[in-house]
């Protein structure tokens, strides 16, 4: 089992839209996943999934305290893939939640703010020699401030090949507990999601193929 934790510090950045579509294209990949929501405030990915109406993918209540051996649960369970939202403004409860990610995405909006809000997550995770991925939400395609933003990330870590693009579709399909792939299967977002989903993968199975080298020596 693999988990993913999804981070930023600042609101709105696009993490309970990453965990979504992430979790139902590896659902539909025929992963066994989970959700935990641990966004007290915005409650954004639990209100979504009390909506949707298929099974896949399951949603758990979890306190941060007893996460560690939740997970350890959901392992014996037969989980794949376990995906965490996270709340902003909240270093305390990451220091508890971050050690126990195999990879932490860090979703940006390519907005000055964002880009600003970035630099203390990151500081966080190479902090605790934690691998990190990059994924630009939100953006608007061919502009210098997006072209802008993935040249100023790209000195901190590594960004996601694909980004997702701002279309009405996601909150159109958000509405009714679904995603965009799931409205429409050949379109533009639904691509997206999945090219993303394939860039994810590549970076699990190189934090796998490091901790074996760690675990051998």
């Amino acid at each position: 089992m693999q988990t993913i934790v999804v981070n930023s510090q600042k609101g709105g950045s696009g993490k309970s839209t990453v965990c979504r579509v992430l979790a139902v294209e590896a659902s539909r990949a025929g992963l066994s996943v989970y959700l935990i929501d641990f966004d007290r405030d915005g409650h954004t990915l639990t209100n979504w999934h009390q909506t949707r109406e298929a099974e896949e993918p399951r949603r758990v209540e979890l306190s941060i305290a007893g996460l560690r051996e939740g997970l350890k649960l959901l392992e014996r369970q037969g989980a794949d893939l376990v995906l965490i939202d996270t709340p902003p403004n909240s270093i305390h409860d990451m220091a508890e939640i971050f050690p126990l990610a195999d990879l932490v995405l860090v979703p940006i909006k390519p907005t000055p703010d964002d880009l600003q809000a970035a630099a203390v997550t990151v500081a966080s995770l190479k902090a605790l020699q934690l691998p990190f991925l990059f994924v630009i939400t939100q953006a608007i395609q061919n502009t210098n401030i997006t072209a802008q933003a993935i040249a100023a990330l790209s000195h901190h870590g590594p960004v996601a090949e694909t980004l997702l693009v701002n279309r009405v579709v996601y909150p159109a399909a958000f509405t009714d507990g679904r995603t965009p792939q799931e409205v429409d299967k050949n379109g533009q977002a639904a691509r997206e999601v999945g090219k993303l989903w394939v860039n994810i993968k590549a970076c699990l199975h190189a934090t796998m193929q490091e901790q074996r080298k760690a675990a051998n020596g």
